[in-house]
């Protein structure tokens, strides 16, 4: 009998994987430690073409695989070798009665089930099909008897495992054993997940269950003292900054890095026209769209604001050509990150090898933003003390607006105004933002009051102000904000309304020959 937390040695194993990475060699590992083979269809029939001995697990149990595959390991031999604990004798006379023999090692790499649901063109036969039974089943067996049982769950654990095994002469500790229960309850909880939230994607179901998988842990978080890590969901090929791939930089992404460098992305990624966004703190200090010349986009987006984008994020809705990679890189500029779509010919080499700061400068590519539907449905998380919020991304361009002053906005204000009404949304409340000439000349974020909002804009904006048109994410509650924005040279406003004080509000507008138009719809982020 095996005392409960010594070292077990692996005997007998069971390999059934759909992912057949480093199977072979794992498996010879296995058989040179003299140690039986037991595995399944593809499994035994890959380890069998490369000359490796190996048990039908149907040998054992005495009934076939049935039903295309659907049931083949879900059978007492196969259960009570991995559950029965080999410290509790009536358990071992269970087993021998029934002629249970032990399985100290499983490996089950699950059916491809996020995969497929990911795939173009994928039925709901096939997303079904790859729901797997007998794995997870087995998984739990071996996870829950992990004081006697070894469970290995994906191709990297096999690594592992030689490892351990190598330390301890064919042997598992307690410690590996447990460590990999824990990975294998999270793998088969996250696969129930994803069935779960493909079977009722409810957005807000009565209970939430949410499989992510780390991406780093950060050297920190958003300070030293405090410690940070990454995850994503599974790839829905929307970009994203949590599955996104370095392309060059020293260093590594900080948790800070994240949050603006996903701020930055949230600007562009669903903007019709080429546009460059510039973040700091998660407030765009800079932003430009042009009709078809990105680094026309980059040049204004960076004037925005020059002082607040040194050290700062930069992310484009487009590849980054060489011309624009040789404007960026410029020493009077410093990046600390930048997301893109796209590195074309040598513009990585570019900014990486032109400055000081390139070297250090993460660029990140991520998936294409051409033809991206923003009304995808996903679902926005925040963290609240014990709990989350969770609701509809602010993704709707359906942009319909009233005209409440006597004077429409020119053409000119027309398209400055929809480009504000683009760029307030990803402002921190209250945000006020000024555009001019298809860019952000200013930007009040974040303040108590909405006329202080719009003081700030108008002290970053400057002489930039005169002639451009202001966005509020909120109706402005009284007229001092709007006559603020008068006194700074906005000649249009586009807001909400819907205060009690609108009258006041447009009244302001028409005494100075401002244009104001509402929207119905508010742009708040908290």
């Amino acid at each position: 009998m095996t005392e409960t937390g010594s070292a077990v040695p692996v005997r007998r194993a069971l390999l059934s994987a759909w992912r057949k990475d480093g199977l072979v060699e794992f498996g010879a590992s296995l058989v040179q430690r003299g140690v039986e083979l037991l595995s399944t269809g593809g499994t035994a029939r890959a380890l069998r073409e490369a000359g490796i001995p190996v048990t039908d697990v149907s040998e054992v149990t005495g009934f076939p695989e049935m039903m295309g595959g659907r049931v083949k390991t879900l059978h007492p031999k196969v259960h009570g070798g991995l559950l029965f604990r080999r410290d509790d004798p009536g358990h071992v006379a269970d087993a021998e009665k029934s002629g249970i023999g032990p399985i100290d090692l499983v490996y089950v790499d699950l059916y491809p089930f996020e995969d497929t649901l990911s795939k173009p063109g994928a039925t709901d036969a096939d997303v079904v099909e790859m729901i797997d039974i007998g794995g997870p089943a087995m998984i739990r067996s071996a996870a829950k008897n992990h004081a006697h049982v070894v469970v290995l769950v994906d191709p990297q654990d096999l690594d592992l495992a030689s490892t351990e095994l190598a330390a301890h002469e064919g042997s598992t500790t307690l410690t590996f054993r447990r460590g990999q229960a824990a990975r294998a309850f999270q793998r088969t909880a996250a696969y129930d997940a994803a069935i779960t939230g493909y079977l009722a994607p409810e957005r807000f179901p009565e209970r939430m269950v949410l499989a992510l998988g780390r991406v780093q842990v950060t050297r920190y978080g958003e300070n030293p003292h405090q410690e940070g890590a990454v995850y994503a969901f599974a790839d829905s090929g929307e970009a994203a900054v949590s599955h996104a791939r370095l392309i060059s930089g020293a260093k590594e992404l900080s948790y800070n890095n994240y949050l603006d460098a996903s701020a930055a992305l949230d600007v562009v990624r669903f903007l019709e026209h080429p546009a460059a966004s510039v973040i700091k703190h998660r407030n765009p200090c800079g932003a430009a769209w042009h009709e078809s010349d990105l680094a026309s986009a980059f040049e204004r987006a960076h004037a925005g604001d020059p002082l607040s984008a040194f050290g700062g994020i930069l992310a484009f809705n487009r590849p980054i050509t060489e011309e624009l990679a040789r404007a960026i890189a410029d020493p009077k500029k410093f990046i600390e990150v930048i997301v893109a779509p796209g590195y074309e010919g040598d513009a990585a080499k570019i900014i990486a090898s032109s400055v000081k700061w390139g070297r250090n400068c993460r660029l990140l590519q991520v998936a294409s933003m051409a033809g991206v539907d923003p009304a995808s449905g996903v679902s926005e998380y925040r963290s609240i003390s014990g709990g989350l919020l969770v609701q509809g991304r602010d993704d709707s361009r359906d942009l319909e607006t009233d005209v409440a002053t006597q004077r429409a906005p020119s053409d000119e204000e027309a398209a400055n105004l929809r480009f504000a009404w683009e760029i307030c949304r990803y402002v921190v409340s209250n945000a006020i933002v000024f555009v001019k000439d298809q860019s952000l000349s200013g930007v009040g974020a974040g303040q108590m009051s909405r006329v202080d909002s719009v003081e700030l804009a108008a002290r970053k904006a400057g002489e930039r102000a005169h002639g451009a048109v202001m966005a509020s994410d909120a109706f402005f509650p009284f007229a001092d904000g709007v006559e603020a924005a008068h006194e700074a040279g906005i000649t249009a406003v586009i807001q909400p309304g819907g205060s009690r004080r609108d009258a006041d509000v447009i009244g302001a507008c028409e005494k100075v020959g401002m244009a104001m138009v509402f929207t119905g719809r508010r742009h708040f982020r908290h």
